[in-house]
């Protein structure tokens, strides 16, 4: 291989990881309205080496999303592992609840993704890891029995419109919400 064969194949990696860089981070910011030439602009490469490098729309939000999926994955399969059922849905809420607010765009991409992608391979199959932490939280009287996954998800949405007056506050945004979410689906009051 020569040296020039070399500086090019580390040139393209360099700018397949500025773009992926620079897609999270304008999901994370503003959500999936993001158009694909702002991200080129923000990874300071031209609109057909993005292509190149992702030719949908959608590969590129399945990879920007990656290491969101496996901190959700964690998330869920710490709480299906959780002997305590309740202790185990509401960390679990309490989580995904932060984890969304750090990042805009990935509840979009959960909810709205093209049915073939990776993102809503990754959602059919949490959620039904989810379907059995719910089951046993309402068969331990702890979970209301009206709850079905679906609120889970609008729950999650609703999040999406957290904001504070500064980045930093955002967490204690986030956990009050969850927490005011926990209290509102609690099989008795008070819990």
């Amino acid at each position: 291989m020569t040296a020039e064969m070399t500086r090019l194949r580390v040139d393209a990696e360099e700018n397949r990881d500025r773009i992926i860089e620079a897609a999270r981070e304008l999901f994370a910011q503003r959500g999936l309205a993001v158009g694909m030439r702002e991200i080129a602009r923000r990874a300071d490469v031209g609109p057909a080496t993005l292509y190149r490098r992702f030719p949908t729309r959608q590969a590129l939000i399945d990879t920007a999303f990656s290491a969101e999926m496996s901190a959700c994955r964690r998330i869920v399969e710490d709480a299906a592992a959780d002997p305590d059922p309740w202790r185990g849905f509401s960390s679990a809420v309490h989580r995904l609840i932060g984890l969304n607010a750090r990042n805009r765009g990935f509840v979009d991409a959960l909810i709205t993704g093209e049915p073939s992608s990776a993102v809503v391979r990754h959602r059919q199959e949490l959620l039904g890891m989810l379907r059995g932490v719910t089951r046993r939280a309402q068969d331990a009287g702890e979970l209301r029995r009206d709850f079905v996954l679906s609120d889970l998800l609008l729950i999650l949405s609703a999040g999406r419109g957290l904001h504070a007056e500064r980045p930093d506050l955002l967490p204690a945004a986030a956990h009050r919400f969850a927490s005011l979410a926990i209290d509102g689906l609690a099989a008795a009051p008070g819990r």
